[in-house]
């Protein structure tokens, strides 16, 4: 069964980054690729994380000033490979497709893919 959303919009209001960021984050959690990272080595708390989330994607892409913090140190110790990367990309870029269309979609789709590979140049994953 499949879940129906309704019709795909322009990503332009902090409730449409909250909806983007749960979604996504829903999907990582129940990924059996990346889920586990989260859940049994990071050992995310989600109820303080999520919104940090939010605020990182509303500074991003609303040009709020909400986030504090510095998002890359807390990846250093997770062991990740460029796999991991690919499939967060690729979850992230699906749930962008479905809730969203416009300029500001595409954006974070962008800027999701710059983050991954810079976390990844950060890690020496890359050349």
């Amino acid at each position: 069964m499949t879940t129906q959303h309704p019709p795909r919009k322009p990503l332009e209001s902090r409730e449409d980054i909250i909806l983007l960021v749960n979604s996504f984050y829903d999907k990582v959690r129940n990924d059996g690729f990346i889920g586990p990272i989260f859940t049994d080595v990071a050992k995310v708390n989600w109820d303080e994380h999520l919104p940090k989330l939010q605020n990182f994607w509303s500074d991003l892409l609303l040009g709020e000033d909400t986030y504090r913090g510095h998002p890359f140190p807390p990846h250093m110790r997770l062991n990740l490979k460029p796999a991991h990367f690919e499939q967060w990309l690729r979850l992230f870029v699906e749930t962008v497709d479905e809730y969203f269309v416009g300029l500001k979609a595409e954006e974070a789709k962008a800027r999701a893919l710059r983050i991954a590979r810079n976390f990844m140049i950060n890690l020496n994953l890359l050349d």
